[in-house]
């Protein structure tokens, strides 16, 4: 088994990370990578949609599994590229194709998916700017707070949950007329808000059964408390205080197997990561969306407890031997928290020189590179230190402790990942 991971993110390090483990590092190459990657696999510099270079490199290096850790590839069809192509058609692109990744790169699919199959969300419309007055309309419908969601792909910055209804209504403008987030808000989905708590269940598919991975809740705002602008993920917890036995079955009856069934019911060429963004509204869940990956920094979490070989799922998918059940997970606790630019998730400057006085594992790189021998910051989430505990209390020690060895100029993290949680314990 040789597989080749897309992306350069924490993400795609955590995977990597775990993979290596199990089939060597000589048989992990992550594209493009980034300064942390390199440890457990081979860097390759191609762009994650240039089809052509990746299909010539996984024909050149005896490549068998390719393993889309970003949205970014599927979205754009790397599996129909892959399987349109005879000579890398029998490469195993553990992804869904380009229609069915609608789940998540299409808002309003992913609505109407869940309506066709009885699967509990927020009430909704969608809208463009041909009918952007019944949006006004709508939105005088609903109580606050007001969610507007751009239907398109927006780096995770594309909903908008507003108090006032003029701000909502101007703000449906600046979407679909001004444009405010390109293509992606073309279209917008207008939903009613639901007032509970967020968190977040991960399974593996090949279009028929799935295995249940250990749940995670993560921390979006940029500030403590969750104020401030939404980001790809300031942290992440995992397992969940709440999310006991009652509300796992609750989520497994109503989301997953629902949504498992409706893949093959809808006849969508599905195979690879699910991730159910849910929220829990008096103890009942609410899917808030789906990705068709896994997601960042959840994987961080999600990950290091699996006690299993994830290879090896890998190639019962591929084989046809999985069968439906709950992974082997490690019973302690997995917390991660991200270490970032200033003035992340707005303009923040790159290039400073990170100076790590650890070599731990689980310091999973997002943005670092390296440069003529050095460690530089080369984004705005720039390392995710994760950790182990026998409580949750303990990890995020660990991880903040793990935190205190990492410097480099601007650097910012919350503080408060996991105080939520606190009074579910």
């Amino acid at each position: 088994m040789r597989i080749l991971i897309l992306g350069s993110g924490a993400r795609e390090h955590a995977l990597a990370w775990k993979l290596s483990k199990e089939i060597g590092s000589e048989n992990i190459f992550i594209a493009p990578g980034n300064g942390g990657t390199e440890l457990c696999g081979t860097n390759v510099n191609i762009k994650l949609t240039d089809f052509d270079s990746l299909k010539e490199f996984c024909l050149n290096n005896a490549i068998t599994f390719v393993l889309p850790g970003s949205e970014e590839a599927i979205a754009s069809g790397i599996r129909d590229e892959f399987e349109a192509d005879e000579k890398t058609k029998s490469i195993y692109v553990f992804s869904p194709d380009k229609y069915a990744g609608q789940l998540e790169s299409s808002k309003a699919f992913a609505k109407e998916f869940m309506a066709e199959h009885q699967i509990p969300t927020a009430a909704y419309k969608s809208f463009t700017t041909e009918n952007i007055s019944e949006g006004y309309t709508f939105l005088e419908q609903l109580k606050p707070p007001y969610v507007l969601k751009a239907d398109g792909l927006a780096a995770g910055k594309g909903v908008l949950i507003l108090t006032d209804l003029a701000e909502a209504k101007q703000s449906l403008k600046e979407m679909l007329v001004d444009a405010k987030f390109g293509k992606a808000s073309a279209t917008v989905v207008v939903e009613e808000f639901l007032d509970g708590i967020e968190y977040s269940v991960f399974a593996i598919t090949d279009g028929e059964n799935y295995i249940l991975l250990p749940e995670a809740k993560d921390y979006k705002r940029i500030g403590e408390g969750d104020t401030g602008l939404n980001t790809g993920g300031m942290g992440a917890v995992s397992p969940v205080s709440f999310f006991n036995e009652s509300l796992k079955q609750k989520t497994i009856k109503d989301v997953v197997i629902p949504t498992i069934k409706g893949i093959k019911k809808s006849k969508l060429n599905y195979r690879g990561f699910v991730f159910f963004g849910l929220i829990a509204v008096n103890g009942n869940p609410f899917v808030i969306e789906y990705n068709v990956r896994m997601g960042d920094p959840e994987t961080e979490v999600v990950i290091p407890r699996l006690n299993e070989s994830l290879s090896a799922i890998l190639a019962d998918s591929k084989n046809g031997n999985m069968k439906t059940r709950d992974a082997v997970i490690k019973s302690e606790y997995c917390t991660t928290v991200f270490a970032v630019s200033a003035g992340y998730p707005e303009a923040y400057k790159k290039g400073h020189e990170i100076v790590l006085t650890t070599n731990k594992e689980m310091l999973f790189h997002a943005g670092t590179l390296n440069k003529n021998g050095d460690l530089v910051t080369n984004g705005g989430r720039v390392l995710a230190a994760t950790q182990f505990g026998n409580s949750m209390a303990e990890a995020l020690k660990n991880s903040y402790a793990l935190l205190e060895e990492i410097n480099f100029n601007g650097k910012v993290f919350r503080k408060d990942i996991g105080k939520d949680l606190e009074k579910y314990i």
